[in-house]
């Protein structure tokens, strides 16, 4: 009996309970692949900004900033990838945030430290580290807006504060003009420090800055040719001319932000009117009953002799 007993407790505990294997399937569901394309293309993109560290440590700038560019391109992709595919998720917005950081934030602060900063020692590296924190705060505040529903629809079209991957393109030009033959100073490095701080507070501030998002989602049948060629040209001036096409890219984002704040200030009187005019009128006060005095005779007699 009791052999019996363990050997049926034995088989008990081989044979797995039904629904126990479903269980498991259930848990480890398959991913679609068109919500991992999109969170490769992220990852791709950080293993290009930290790739630009690597080579910013190792004194070879031209590879460090094509790093950052190309981690730039990607940045814009992984999105735009995402919403065709249908395979957007938290997971992988999470992971856009992350990679932005590390690519617009850190990297271009220590490629910045390492090519100069470094030569004003403690006040070098407060810079870089102002920049690299002010990309963490940009992008909180991003993800955090995202999700407020009492914003107008209207406001899809313009980010609040310089977008990262600008701020990390734009806060490069020392390098892009010393690039070009501008020579190194001390007046220079100073610049640099003030020039960093400053693309660091845009990027933290409330200016509206034109987004760009709703641009090139439907392009007309006529214009599919020229824009290829647009964009192949644009690709092979930044291969053959890259500093010349940085730098003139970087003062005309520079130039253009004015125009994304008045365009904002437009939308934003544009719907206050619409509100005015869409608004219920006040209801008038209803009339208020007219009194007459009931004055006997006498007593008018009375009041007139009395004012007399």
């Amino acid at each position: 009996m009791a052999g019996g007993a363990a050997t049926g407790y034995i088989a008990a505990m081989a044979m797995p309970t039904p629904g126990h294997g479903d269980l498991r399937r259930r848990r480890f569901r398959r991913i679609p692949v068109r919500t991992l394309a999109p969170n490769l293309v992220t990852l791709l993109a950080m293993c290009a900004g930290l790739t630009a560290i690597r080579m910013a440590f190792e004194n070879r700038y031209v590879l460090a900033l094509g790093a950052i560019v190309f981690a730039a391109i990607l940045d814009g992709l992984d999105g735009r990838l995402a919403r065709f595919l249908k395979g957007t998720s938290r997971f992988g917005a999470e992971l856009d945030s992350l990679s932005d950081f590390v690519n617009f934030g850190v990297a271009p602060a220590l490629i910045l430290y390492f090519w100069g900063l470094h030569d004003l020692k403690s006040a070098g590296w407060i810079a870089a580290m102002v920049f690299a924190i002010c990309g963490a705060l940009r992008l909180a505040r991003f993800n955090v807006m995202i999700e407020d529903p009492d914003r107008p629809a209207w406001t899809a079209n313009f980010f609040v504060g310089v977008p990262a991957p600008a701020g990390a393109i734009t806060v490069l030009l020392p390098i892009y003009a010393a690039f070009l033959g501008v020579p190194r100073s001390a007046f220079v490095t100073w610049l640099t420090l003030f020039y960093t701080l400053g693309i660091a507070s845009l990027m933290v501030s409330r200016l509206p800055v034109f987004s760009g998002k709703r641009v090139g989602t439907r392009v007309p049948p006529e214009m599919v040719g020229p824009l290829i060629v647009l964009v192949v040209v644009s690709i092979a001036f930044l291969i053959a001319y890259p500093w010349i096409l940085l730098t003139a890219g970087t003062l005309a984002y520079l130039a253009c932000l004015p125009l994304g704040w008045l365009s904002y200030r437009g939308y934003e009187r544009r719907t206050r009117e619409s509100k005015a005019e869409t608004a219920p009128a006040p209801l008038a006060a209803p009339p208020s009953p007219t009194i007459v005095p009931m004055v006997r005779p006498g007593d008018d007699d009375e009041r007139r002799t009395r004012r007399n």
